[in-house]
């Protein structure tokens, strides 16, 4: 291609870049500008032409006064500007970010004829990082109370009740439904005491068989059991002036609560195979959705372990008995889904909000969390919908589809929704997604088809 046809081409090229392009001359008059400039600052090219580039009210820009009075760029002081930020004045009166670079034009002798700016549009970027920190800002100060969030008279008087904990010594128990939060409650109990700075120990007692508990709890020495090839020490001994968590206490074995029985008694643990007791600093608390009462008169939870657990009680209640609560969560999970999954959906419509204010939610606060997460899978619109929750959520709240603005295409959304969620769960494994949802695998397949869904199987 010889010089003559770039020339010929040259406005072509500089017209297809994204990035705004001006030449100015030494005095800053704007001698030529692309089309993305145009773009960018609301203004067209005869606009600009002819006008200096003050006209842009650059932040970045630098003036001298010279001897004769006139002004001047510092970019011909310097003689470039690399990635530089700054904001620009649109014609219609915003101002738009961007990342600036320039350099100066000078002749075969070197002298300055004047200089080419590039501009690249930022203002997307800044957004973005702007509401991040805003998401940052409200999920700060979403946290409630040590994590917990409520602001139901119910639950400002447990934080209440938590606080009133914080000297006290005395064992807590923590009695809610599944999905309530007890961990969040154990946890804020430690960080509210005064051993706050020691260790918070959890053990889940119904997730490990008789024998592997009592070694997780009270440890073992070598050869106590078939693998015990070492001394370990327990939960109990790791928990050393800190406090131990016993979530689903109702589920501890009979012989097991005879030994944590000694342990609150006499404050020592022995180890598995071991009779040396070993003294133990702990608070105790625990946790169960479980009625303890009914255990004990079915002789399956010790009366005595009862009282001695029993001292203060912190009841949960279920989310169904605070429903004034549901928007505060609402809110702060779609916050957090937003932040996690970068997708840009600007809020949740009032229909969803009325079916979760109707909804019985049996899973509490973590079916909730789960239903966003749900929806921010199934969500390729600007506000979450009705079809975007899990269908048995909108189902059950017994409110017509159509009149939760639901239309008769919505079915398919609903099912789509639901087969990408799968996916999504299983990896991409068609065999697994049909299992979650009880369909055979060509189903998956014909669906997926349908829906015109792709969906790579993740490996590794």
């Amino acid at each position: 291609m010889y010089e003559k046809d770039l020339d010929k081409y040259w406005k072509t090229v500089v017209n297809t870049i994204q990035d705004g392009i001006m030449i100015i001359d030494k005095s800053g008059v704007i001698m030529s500008a692309n089309k993305a400039l145009e773009k960018i600052t609301g203004y067209t090219r005869k606009e600009l032409i002819g006008r200096t580039c003050e006209v842009l009210n650059c932040d970045i820009c630098e003036k001298t006064r010279e001897n004769s009075g006139e002004y001047w760029c510092r970019l011909f002081r310097t003689g470039k500007m690399t990635r530089r930020k700054c904001t620009f004045l649109r014609k219609d009166g915003t101002y738009t970010h961007a990342l600036k670079n320039a350099t100066l034009l000078r002749d075969s002798r070197g002298k300055i004829l004047g200089a080419v700016e590039s501009v690249t549009d930022i203002n997307e970027v800044v957004e973005r990082d702007n509401q991040i920190a805003e998401y940052r800002r409200e999920l700060k100060s979403e946290d409630g109370f040590h994590g917990l969030l409520g602001q139901s008279a119910v639950m400002q008087q447990t934080f209440a009740l938590i606080e009133n904990t914080a000297d006290s010594e005395a064992p807590v128990i923590i009695f809610g439904e599944s999905g309530t939060g007890k961990e969040l409650v154990a946890k804020s109990i430690h960080e509210t005491s005064n051993r706050m700075n020691r260790p918070f120990v959890k053990v889940n007692c119904a997730a490990l068989t008789e024998t592997l508990l009592e070694s997780e709890l009270f440890g073992h020495v070598k050869g106590a059991y078939t693998g015990a090839y070492k001394d370990r020490e327990g939960r109990f001994e790791m928990a050393k002036g800190g406090s131990i968590f016993l979530d689903e206490i109702g589920d501890l074995p009979l012989t097991t609560q005879v030994k944590l029985l000694r342990v609150l008694e006499e404050k020592v643990v022995e180890r598995v195979g071991d009779n040396k007791s070993i003294p133990v600093n702990v608070r105790i608390i625990s946790a169960t959705n479980r009625n303890l009462i009914e255990l004990v008169k079915n002789g399956a939870f010790r009366e005595d372990l009862y009282f001695r657990i029993n001292v203060i009680p912190i009841n949960i209640p279920p989310l169904r008995e605070r429903p004034e609560d549901i928007s505060l969560l609402a809110a702060s999970f779609f916050h957090r889904m937003l932040l996690k999954s970068g997708k840009k959906i600007k809020g949740i419509s009032n229909d969803v909000l009325n079916i979760l204010t109707q909804y019985r939610w049996p899973g509490n606060v973590r079916e909730l969390k789960s239903a966003f997460e749900y929806a921010f899978v199934t969500c390729h619109e600007t506000m979450i919908k009705p079809y975007h929750l899990p269908p048995n959520i909108v189902q059950t709240t017994g409110i017509d589809r159509d009149e939760a603005g639901q239309d008769s295409n919505n079915n398919d959304y609903s099912k789509k929704g639901e087969l990408i969620y799968a996916l999504e769960q299983a990896g991409g494994n068609q065999s697994e997604a049909a299992r979650i949802l009880g369909i055979s695998r060509v189903t998956v397949w014909n669906r997926m088809k349908k829906y015109n869904i792709r969906y790579k199987r993740k490996i590794g």
